[in-house]
């Protein structure tokens, strides 16, 4: 044996166990930057973990995969089984919301090579009346195991029933027994060679030295809406269908929001997310178009957050109060929906922070405090909270009291303004801290910056991720893209919300106003994530009028109160109520992953797969919002349980056709100016 150094840990004796552990597991799957991020899930999903795992010599193993919710003092077991090459797999079902940690414990299975060892040289005409002794030996062993007593040996405890130990003792004993009795030597092999030894052996295993892998790996499971969701995004001064005596908008109310909550439920959608409520400041407050120069009556911008009035534990007056404020949440659960806030660490010179805390915001060296910027962009009305403060803990300490004053009013529901412009360790500690006191809460990361940075955010605990959706077009684009949200290690952390566009962004391929376009981007974004949202009113009328040579919006809501025409509807709000029920309807659109992509004859034609169970959906999406296109679409039938020659049914959930097809290639023939898209449902 090896002698002990300084740099191990291991006492003699857990050195002498270890050196008897021959298996080696590693590449375990899932394992996020060797367990130091939990991967994600809500309740009822299916937890595959594949793993290397082997051993020197040619001996069988056998490993178990180990799981728990934090709550449960024991491990739930199940058997691994070999997949190819070494690699094994199991799965399990996470059933409630919470923490749960799973490994991997792998030994030599040494009654399983005895047994291959027996099915070898009985067929090689060899006699084993030895082997057959060791044999009862492994007996005696799983009679100790079943809770049966060997001679000078204490009864041991175990889990199996009282009526099944006695029998199983029972039938132990007498095959122990019969591997003994020479004069029984051929009964004997015809046993040691059976099945009844294997379930034995598997029921009552020889776990010897052992394995166990070196870490014990999380799952942080959110409730059901972190996986399944459907986002409207309305200011809510622009709520009022009021006009004043000039024509111009009324500032509008949390009552005049709850006058739209029946439409907006209606239209399918289950959370409301609202851009900031609290006062706005006045010092540099922002005009129309983003203009320094605020004219009188100007709102100014939502997220110049903070005046005399309050901070981000206040409400804007003219919004309504807190009282009403909770009014609109406990109306909107009546209606099937949650409210969702905006947190912007970001302060108005107004703000109370800046007077009380002026510590937590940098200043240049003339003694003034730099204002935001993102060059090109300034924003003199904001200033950005410094987090490398010397009194970064009450900076951090103020900022969960900010959120846990929102959860005491209801909220459960959190969109974070620009993330990544913060701390990783910040937002670490902070979601773990409100979950703490309020397990429901989900916090979706608006970060549309590097990769790496946006999954860093997700590693930390944002449960919903923004996402290069609003600008990849193409069928290529789209197909590598979510291929590496589905099918790299993102799937197991990373959890996408697409959005065609939000009140920041107007992205250049809806500028033209073309409704096809429009009609296509919502389609693909409500079909190929679960969660989707929309910002509302702007979105449904499909305005497109961009600021010259930008991504932004002329005459943006941000910047002033618009007058929507609530009552209106056209083709895409008619779209987008019809596969907002068909969403509710069809499980295989409640997830994200569960995605194929399917080979067609034309560049523009996208299809796409998804199902759950017995609910298979074939999605096909004509990218080009300017011409007809026609292409044959391979459907992977084998994956269906589909023959070859069999004839199926595919019912369009959108126009209710059905179509009989055959076959693997079928053809499809999609016009934008009538409906760019077919959601067959697969129908045996």
């Amino acid at each position: 044996m090896p002698a002990a150094t300084e740099s191990t840990s291991l006492s003699a004796a857990d050195s002498f166990r270890s050196g008897q552990s021959r298996v080696v597991i590693e590449h375990v799957s899932p394992e996020i930057d060797g367990g130091r991020f939990p991967i994600k899930a809500v309740p009822g999903d299916v937890i595959a973990v594949e793993a290397d795992i082997f051993a020197d010599g040619h001996d069988y193993l056998t490993a178990k995969l180990l799981y728990k919710h934090a709550t449960d003092a024991d491990w739930t077991e199940t058997a691994m089984t070999l997949l190819v090459n070494d690699r094994w797999g199991a799965s399990f079902v996470v059933e409630k919301q919470g923490r749960y940690v799973y490994t991997i414990e792998g030994w030599v299975d040494h009654p399983a090579s005895w047994q291959h060892e027996i099915h070898l040289k009985v067929a090689d005409g060899q006699r084993i009346t030895s082997e057959l002794l060791a044999g009862a030996q492994y007996l005696d062993g799983m009679i100790q195991r079943a809770g049966g007593k060997l001679p000078g040996k204490e009864k041991k405890k175990t889990s199996v029933s009282t009526v099944e130990e006695s029998a199983d003792v029972k039938s132990l004993r007498d095959m122990a027994a019969l591997f003994r009795d020479e004069n029984r030597y051929d009964e004997a092999v015809s046993v040691a060679e059976s099945d009844q030894f294997t379930f034995f052996a598997n029921r009552y295993p020889e776990r010897q030295h052992p394995t166990r892998y070196s870490h014990e790996l999380g799952i942080e499971v959110d409730r059901a809406k972190a996986g399944f969701s459907t986002w409207y995004c309305l200011f809510p001064r622009s709520a009022s269908q009021a006009e004043g005596p000039g024509g111009e908008p009324v500032h509008g109310t949390f009552r005049d929001v709850e006058a739209l909550l029946p439409r907006i439920s209606q239209m399918g959608f289950d959370v409301l997310y609202l851009p900031p409520i609290h006062p706005i400041g006045m010092a540099h407050r922002k005009g129309k178009n983003n203009s320094v120069i605020c004219q009188p009556g100007e709102p100014g911008v939502p997220y110049g957050i903070g005046s005399s009035e309050g901070g981000h534990d206040a409400i804007h007056p003219d919004l309504g109060t807190v009282d009403e404020f909770k009014h609109l949440i406990a109306i909107s659960a009546n209606y099937g929906m949650e409210v969702a806030m905006d947190l912007a660490i970001q302060c108005s010179p107004d703000h109370p922070w800046a007077k009380e805390h002026p510590e937590w915001f940098k200043k240049r060296p003339d003694g003034t405090i730099q204002y935001a910027e993102n060059p090109p962009k300034k924003y003199q009305d904001i200033y950005p909270v410094y987090f490398e403060t010397e009194d970064w803990q009450n900076l951090w300490n103020e900022l969960k009291r900010v959120l846990l004053v929102w959860a005491s009013w209801g909220v459960r529901i959190v969109r974070v303004d620009n993330p990544h412009t913060k701390p990783f360790s910040f937002w670490e500690w902070v979601i773990a801290e409100v979950k703490r006191e309020f397990p429901d809460m989900i916090f979706l990361s608006e970060a549309f910056t590097k990769p790496k940075v946006m999954q860093e955010l997700a590693k930390r605990g944002f449960a919903h991720s923004y996402t290069y959706y609003t600008w990849r077009n193409t069928k290529a684009e789209l197909q590598e893209y979510l291929t590496e949200l589905t099918q790299s290690e993102m799937k197991h952390y990373f959890r996408p919300n697409f959005w065609p566009t939000t009140h920041d962004i107007n992205p250049y391929s809806l500028q033209s106003g073309h409704e096809p376009q429009f009609l296509i981007r919502y389609f693909m974004a409500a079909t190929l994530s679960s969660n989707y949202g929309i910002y509302g009113p702007s979105f449904e009328l499909m305005e497109h009028v961009p600021f010259p040579n930008k991504e932004e919006y002329l005459n943006s809501e941000k910047y002033e109160i618009r007058r929507w025409d609530w009552n209106k509807t056209n083709k895409l709000t008619y779209l987008i109520t019809l596969v907002n029920r068909i969403r509710h309807e069809n499980a295989a659109l409640q997830k994200t992953n569960n995605l194929t992509f399917c080979n067609a004859s034309d560049d523009a034609i996208m299809a796409y797969l998804k199902t759950s169970g017995d609910n298979r959906l074939l999605i096909v999406v004509n990218t080009d919002a300017y011409n007809r296109r026609a292409a044959t679409i391979q459907v992977p039938i084998w994956q269906l349980g589909i023959a070859p020659d069999q004839e199926y049914t595919v019912h369009d959930l959108l126009t209710q056709a059905y179509y009989t097809w055959r076959g693997e290639w079928n053809y499809v023939e999609l016009d934008p100016y009538a409906l760019p898209m077919h959601l067959f449902r697969i129908e045996l």
